[in-house]
């Protein structure tokens, strides 16, 4: 083989070399939002415990307490763990919170009332880190979060068109209503829409607040409400939150004014007792089972777990509750599809694997 023919060979063999250990040379990996691998599920049985975080802007009255049972009791039927965090209306507590269970590892964050101004951030944070994200009347618009509401605007309507139509379309009222809280802000649009819808229904009163007592702090200003609007003054109380018109039904009937009447919005086992106490002036409430807003709410988290599709709104349909449907003996939430027609437990965010695990 000549000199030049040898010198030709070994040049090409450089350049092949050079090639390949070119195209071997590792290339820095794109940076990518972390992706929840869905957990598997085989007959119903998940293969680890679910750590849950039930974080809340605050806990108050028996609806909440319902609210949380429900979450409870449906989170430990699928074997998994809840940590309840009461943010008590502070929702710079309430964001710490979230943030606090995203560094502790969670699988799921539950999130009760809120607004997105405060929580959108660490929400993200949470989901970037492959946390699944379902919340109860909040308006997060966060990708990747299922949002439930009670479909606050049918609640309040509802209970509005018992009143105006009671009233025949005139009359006083006293509205209790508190702002600051995305389902009350939902419900006084209807309630603003109503004044011009009826005109001979006049607002003669309004007040409210969210206290650590809502229901006896709401009676002391209804009784100061009721002495400066004497007999014949005031013919209904709209009040757009079961706390509120619990308040105002004891003071109504303990001054004995019967001819006003209590229109309300939420309900409990303890409102259920108040509406049927004789000469309980809490004629109509608007209202869902809170316990079973807190069994969807779970199962939609554990759709997402398991990698289903979920929806990103879902209103819980409801219903309206008159004391005149009532029996005499005293009822519980487990009793009202008895007589208030297709009450009862939803067929929501039920898949297949999940009645294995009941």
């Amino acid at each position: 083989m000549s000199k030049k023919l040898l010198i030709l060979l070994f040049t090409f063999v450089l350049a092949l070399v050079g090639c390949t250990n070119e195209q071997a040379a590792p290339s820095k990996p794109a940076e990518k939002t972390p992706e929840t691998k869905p957990v598997s599920v085989s007959n119903g049985t998940l293969p680890k415990e679910i750590d849950v975080a039930l974080i809340m802007q605050m806990s108050i009255g028996t609806f909440s307490s319902q609210y949380i049972n429900g979450v409870t009791e449906q989170v430990e039927s699928f074997g998994g763990n809840v940590k309840v965090y009461n943010a008590d209306n502070d929702l710079s507590k309430m964001a710490s919170y979230v943030d606090t269970a995203t560094t502790q590892g969670v699988d799921v964050i539950l999130i009760d009332h809120g607004r997105a101004d405060a929580l959108k951030e660490p929400v993200q944070r949470a989901l970037d880190k492959g946390i699944q994200v379902v919340a109860f009347d909040n308006d997060l618009t966060n990708e990747g979060v299922t949002v439930i509401d009670q479909d606050d605007y049918s609640l309040a309507w509802r209970s509005l068109k018992a009143l105006a139509e009671d009233l025949d379309g005139e009359g006083n009222i006293v509205t209790i209503w508190v702002g600051g809280f995305t389902p009350m802000e939902r419900r006084h649009t209807i309630y603003d829409a109503f004044l011009k819808r009826y005109p001979g229904i006049t607002e003669v009163a309004k007040f409210g607040s969210a206290t650590n007592n809502t229901a006896l702090d709401t009676q002391s200003q209804m009784e100061a409400i009721l002495k400066k609007y004497p007999e014949g003054e005031i013919d209904a109380v709209f009040a757009m939150w079961d706390e509120f018109a619990k308040g105002a039904s004891r003071a109504i009937k303990q001054a004995g004014r019967d001819e006003i009447a209590v229109y309300g919005i939420d309900l409990s086992d303890e409102d259920l007792q108040l509406m049927q106490e004789d000469g309980s002036p809490w004629k109509v409430t608007a209202a869902t089972d809170p316990a079973e807003i807190g069994r969807i709410q779970v199962r939609y988290a554990y759709q997402k777990l398991a990698g289903e599709e979920t929806p990103s709104i879902h209103s819980v349909d409801p219903y309206l509750v008159d004391r005149d449907v009532l029996p005499d003996e005293k009822v519980t939430m487990d009793d009202l599809g008895q007589y208030v027609p297709n009450w009862g437990a939803s067929d929501a965010a039920w898949s297949d694997w999940m009645k294995g695990t009941d």
